[in-house]
């Protein structure tokens, strides 16, 4: 069995309740890529909230998807808007954020987050329990 490598292709599947809007969120703590300007590593711990319509994302390809970036030189802003345009051609959602915290580097942490909504698309408000 040949191993494992990373990949840009990002496998989807059937949305199993596309009726609904509900919040897929993914955590990946362990991004890493390089600086394009000096070759050393960055390092970031990406959240990714996603309100499917039609597909959903794979875990395994999202997970190579993600180390492909690895030997890769690219500015914290371009890869966090990569990604996301990335997760919007795969799967069209109705709405996706994706927050980077990129760690300490030169005595600045950066924070990127970009956001995709479908034209058209509201979200319902939210619901409001009684304090008991």
């Amino acid at each position: 069995m040949p191993p494992t490598l990373p990949s840009k292709a990002l496998q989807v599947f059937p949305n199993p309740a596309p009726e609904r809007d509900y919040v897929i969120r993914f955590d990946v703590p362990e991004f890493t890529c390089l600086c394009p300007l000096t070759g050393q590593p960055d390092f970031a711990h990406f959240t990714i909230e996603i309100v499917a319509d039609q597909l959903c994302v794979e875990l395994k390809s999202l997970k190579l998807y993600f180390w492909s970036y690895r030997n890769e030189g690219a500015f914290h802003e371009k890869v966090t808007n990569a990604i996301l345009d990335d997760i919007v051609e795969a799967i069209r959602p109705r709405f996706a954020r994706i927050h980077a915290d990129w760690y300490v580097r030169g005595g600045i942490r950066t924070f990127v987050t970009a956001e995709h909504r479908r034209k058209g698309w509201t979200p319902a408000p939210p619901v409001q329990l009684p304090q008991g």
